[in-house]
Order: C-alpha cells, then structure tokens, then sequence
C-alpha cells in the first residue's frame, strides 16, 4: 500500500468529501426549480413532485386499508351530520378559492374535478379525523363530545379538507425523498471520517434536519389548514368563532399529553387559538360575504 495512505497498515481517515454535498446542493436546487409551484389558496410556493391521479390513488388505497380496519358506522344522526358538513364544506371550495385569489391578485389552481370526495364515520374512542389525499375523509366519533356541536365540528373537518386540497401530502412525499437522498449523501460524504465523528456529525445531521427542517414543515402545514379551514367553514356558513372553543377543549383534552411545541407536528391549542383570533375577523367577513343570514 502506497505510505502516503497508511498508517502502522491501516488506510489514513480522511475528511469530508465536499465535492458529494455540492452535488445534492445542485440537485437540490434543481429539484426544487422543477417541481415548484403557487399553492391555492395562500400563493405560497410549494413543492410537489406527484400528479393528482397518483395522490387520489394513494388516498383510495390507504382509505380502504383504513375502513377495512375499522369498524365504519353508516346510519344515525352521526352520519348524516358529518355527511351534509362535508357537502357544505366542499361546495364552499371553489368559491372561496375565488374570493381569495381576486382579493390577493393569485391564480385559483385547485383541480377540483379531480377529487373523489367520500366521507365516513369510524367508532372509535380516538379523537381524531382526516382527509388523506384525493378527498377521502373519515371522522372519529371520539371527537364528536370535545367538539360539541356542528360548527366546531365543520372547522375540525375543514382543517382537514384544506390538508387535502393544498395538497400537503404530496409537499410531505416531496421532501421525505430529498431528505433520504441528503441522508446518502451525508453518508457519503463522510465514509471517510473517523468512525466516532463520523457517528456523531450524521447524529448531529439527524437531530438537526427533524428539528429544523421536518418538524417546522409540518407546523406550518398545520397552521395553513387551520387558516384555510377556517375560512372554509365560515364560507360554509358556519360560526368561524366555535373554533376557538373547540381549540381550547382540543388543548384540555390533551393537558399533559402533549410535548412541547418545538417537538411536536402541530403546534399548541395556545398558539392555534392565538392565530385563529387573528383571522377571526376576516372569517367573518368571509361569511358576511356568502352567507345571506350570517
């Protein structure tokens, strides 16, 4: 073996390979040119890499694993309320997004012929609902006592239809891929470091990209749900204030369960309700402005 690179027989550590981060930086870069676009409602620009028909695929399969998990109740007042609030709340879409990109100078871009809006109830204890990707939606009745009436419960849904149709699922499957991709290649761009350091700048590189990167992402996709939830509930011409309440019912429900803010994948009941007051006067203007009997 050439001296230059061994020691006492064994291969010389070397440092970082930059050359390998320049790469994905460039990449990076490109990716991010190739597949940006205005999301609705907001004009924030996103990253999306999947079409439509892919998302509503995704969200079809990942439902039916769902209800065929579940035990799904299809009859009784339940049903038929969270059915005509899901009616509601979809019919108020597209005129909403109207109204917000005459009076914000951006482009309505949702493909709403390309939903497939479905709608089910599942018995269970757990508080929760979702909307997965293409409009299929599914309500717990767990959270039908914290949110207590049909207003609260229109904001619940609304935050998650809003999920859907700003298409958060496929910004999420977008920046899972460059995160994997940046895993590699910090891993090879270190595969030539002492083991030891190695270990500890890719655990140092962990910790920083779920606190810096993922985590926050995943806030602010809250935060843009529950803005456009709300503004869908209120365009629906429900009470946009019930939401208040049901955030501060949400946050005594889970006192004591919750991890701090900068942990967690949403933020806290005190900082949904601090946000939700400030647009509470834009929400109703929102159903002053549809609502004939607001």
């Amino acid at each position: 073996m050439d001296p230059r690179f061994a020691i006492n027989g064994q291969r010389r550590r070397g440092g970082m390979r930059w050359w390998v981060l320049v790469l994905f930086a460039a990449y990076l870069g490109y990716y991010w040119l190739g597949h940006r676009q205005e999301a609705s409602f907001t004009g924030r620009t996103q990253m999306v890499d999947t079409t439509m028909d892919q998302e509503v695929a995704l969200g079809l399969q990942g439902f039916e694993q769902i209800l065929g998990q579940s035990r799904v109740v299809t009859t009784g007042d339940a049903v038929d309320d969270v059915r005509e609030i899901a009616r509601r709340l979809i019919e108020a879409g597209p005129k909403l997004e109207q109204h917000l990109a005459s009076t914000r100078g951006i482009r309505a871009s949702t493909p709403w012929e390309a939903f497939e809006w479905d709608v089910a109830v599942i018995e269970s204890d757990e508080a929760n609902a979702f909307c997965l990707p293409g409009g299929k939606m599914a309500v717990y009745t767990g959270i039908l006592p914290i949110a207590q009436n049909t207003d609260a419960l229109a904001a619940i849904m609304g935050h998650e239809i809003a999920h859907a149709i700003l298409r958060h699922g496929a910004e999420r499957m977008a920046q899972q891929k460059l995160v994997q991709i940046g895993s590699v290649a910090a891993g090879m761009s270190t595969s030539d470091m002492d083991p030891r350091q190695r270990q500890m700048l890719m655990a140092a590189i962990g910790v920083g990209t779920q606190y810096g990167l993922t985590l926050p992402f995943s806030r602010n996709h809250e935060s843009e749900a529950d803005y456009v939830g709300l503004m869908l509930a209120a365009a629906a011409c429900f009470n946009p204030a019930e939401a208040v309440g049901l955030w501060q019912r949400m946050g005594a429900n889970s006192s004591g369960k919750a991890p701090p803010e900068f942990m967690s994948t949403h933020p806290s009941s005190n900082t949904r309700i601090q946000r939700l007051q400030g647009w509470m006067d834009e929400a109703d203007q929102v159903r002053a402005q549809f609502c004939s009997n607001p």
